[in-house]
């Protein structure tokens, strides 16, 4: 009974393994028509998976279809903070004003005589208004009139937010170009009466100007002289007066309206083309005159134009680097 027992477990644990062996078989033969494939799937959807909040960091990839994305993630991550962009910005202007504070800009006083002959007199001084409200500080602006009971140009000055002064007189001209040196002379009075100190220039209502030139005449120690462009509707032409130069250095002169190149006294050069140091009016010792509030018959026009054609040394051509450069042209419009 015994032995008969242990060969049925000996067959009943053989049958067991061969069914198994062919049950492992079969899993195995099939598993081998299975596709290939599946493994990706899974993988990719583990990664689809990553949670929504994982934000991985941009890399240096360099693929044609993604630079462009790439370098946007990248932009992005390194962009300063706001903060620090205005503390930048707060850093330059205060390196400006320290070196505003050292070397302060130099005055510009602007000298524009007016005429009731003028039919457009308030449209050109208001266009010229705006060009000088663009112009950086210090700067004044001395417009000078005859006296009448037409506030236009009062009106105008007052709305333009520029540090001005207004002069008027009395005196009536029939011929326009006495009117507007007496004006002029006027106007180097009133500097000289009350001691401004800057770099003066004569700005006629039918100049237009590059800006730039405003900066490059504050560089003027003495004297400086420049080229102008002057324009007519009438003409097909442009016209350039001014000084010839070697850098800054005044060489001759190029002028439309003259008789000998070599006599000063008889070259006649625009009353734009050059500008000076209001000190030659108002410090008699330093430039060898006589004081016109002292001596009322003396024409300062007439001395400024004959020191800016004779002291050469002084005289110096803007702007610096190419006096050939034009920064301003004289527009008649009508």
């Amino acid at each position: 009974m015994g032995s008969m027992e242990r060969s049925k477990k000996k067959v009943h644990l053989l049958k067991k393994g061969i069914f198994h062996f062919l049950l492992c078989f079969v899993m195995g033969f099939f598993t081998g028509f299975t596709p290939t494939n599946k493994a990706s799937t899974f993988s990719s959807r583990v990664t689809m998976s990553l949670p929504s909040s994982y934000s991985p960091q941009p890399i240096e990839v360099f693929h044609p279809s993604t630079t462009q994305n790439l370098n946007r993630s990248v932009s992005n991550d390194t962009r300063p903070r706001e903060g620090q962009i205005r503390n930048f910005k707060k850093s330059i202007i205060h390196e400006e004003r320290k070196n505003e504070d050292i070397n302060p800009r130099r005055l510009v006083i602007v000298v524009t005589p007016t005429s009731t002959k003028n039919k457009l007199r308030g449209v050109l001084l208001t266009r010229l208004a705006n060009t000088l409200k663009l112009v950086s500080q210090p700067l004044l602006w001395v417009v000078v009139e005859q006296k009448s009971d037409d506030s236009e140009v009062s009106e105008i000055l007052r709305k333009t937010g520029i540090m001005y002064r207004h002069v008027v007189f009395k005196e009536n001209f029939t011929d326009v170009d006495s009117e507007m040196d007496h004006q002029r002379n006027l106007a180097l009075n009133h500097i000289e009466h009350h001691r401004l100190s800057g770099i003066v220039h004569f700005a006629g209502l039918s100049n237009v100007y590059d800006i730039s030139f405003f900066e490059e005449i504050r560089a003027i120690e003495a004297f400086g002289a420049w080229p102008i462009a002057r324009l007519s509707p009438n003409r097909k032409k442009v016209i350039i007066e001014g000084p010839v130069c070697e850098y800054s250095e005044v060489m001759g002169w190029h002028l439309n309206r003259m008789k000998d190149m070599t006599d000063t006294r008889t070259l006649s050069i625009h009353i734009s083309n050059f500008a000076f140091n209001s000190s030659i009016l108002w410090d008699p010792e330093r430039w060898g005159r006589t004081s016109s509030v002292q001596d009322t018959s003396q024409n300062s026009l007439e001395f400024v134009r004959k020191e800016v054609l004779e002291e050469e040394t002084e005289l110096k051509g803007i702007p610096i680097e190419s006096c050939s450069k034009v920064l301003l042209w004289d527009l008649h419009i009508f």
